[in-house]
């Protein structure tokens, strides 16, 4: 898998990072680290149905104005959000104005908290489907078997905007597959991670 090493400090990384600090801080110091707490869960899975069909440079640059206008993604104040809340959110210029894509967000707090009262906590259900520790592939995926079976449950369970490929992105960034490339400089640090990581129950 392709690494860049064209970064002022000379590190590997994914070839996927571009040149600006933010993403490479993204990269270095979230993407693939593992996340077991629910609001940030919650979180990354919404900003994840919000990047389909845009780039994820977009959605980091606007992940500030997304926690302003989702509370801080806090499952319950958003669980109670109105329809004239959803009308503020389509004019806020500092998110994705899409319709869809907010009210799917909303809806989704609502299904969280019934997840909560069924297993416990977010974390607890999503880290059921953890990739296997040997899952290697030789190109990034897209999806995977994990991913598919993980979309196909949260779309019995009523969450909207949650596709098996932006399920996997949300695996890949909350560390329960680690996909940085063997040459990247931050896979090892994942790896250890991975390993110290207390899984939610």
């Amino acid at each position: 898998m392709a690494v860049r090493t064209d970064f002022p400090d000379g590190l590997a990384r994914c070839a996927w990072v571009d040149g600006s600090a933010g993403y490479r801080c993204y990269h270095d110091d979230e993407w693939g680290r593992p996340v077991g707490d629910d609001r940030s869960l919650f979180e990354q899975l919404s900003l994840e149905g919000f990047q389909s069909g845009l780039s994820w440079r977009t959605i980091l640059d606007k992940r500030d104005g997304f926690r302003r206008a989702f509370s801080g993604f806090d499952i319950d104040k958003v669980a109670r959000y109105t329809e004239a809340r959803v009308e503020k959110l389509v004019a806020d210029a500092s998110i994705v104005r899409h319709r869809g894509k907010i009210e799917a967000v909303i809806n989704n707090a609502r299904r969280a908290r019934e997840m909560r009262d069924r297993h416990g906590s977010l974390g607890a259900y999503f880290w059921r489907y953890e990739a296997p520790a040997a899952r290697r592939a030789a190109q990034p995926a897209s999806q995977s078997v994990q991913s598919l079976a993980l979309s196909k449950d949260l779309k019995k369970l009523g969450w909207k905007f949650v596709g098996p490929t932006t399920v996997y992105a949300f695996m890949q960034s909350v560390g329960m597959v680690n996909d940085h490339s063997p040459q990247c400089h931050h896979h090892a640090e994942c790896e250890q991670a991975r390993a110290r990581f207390v899984r939610p129950v």
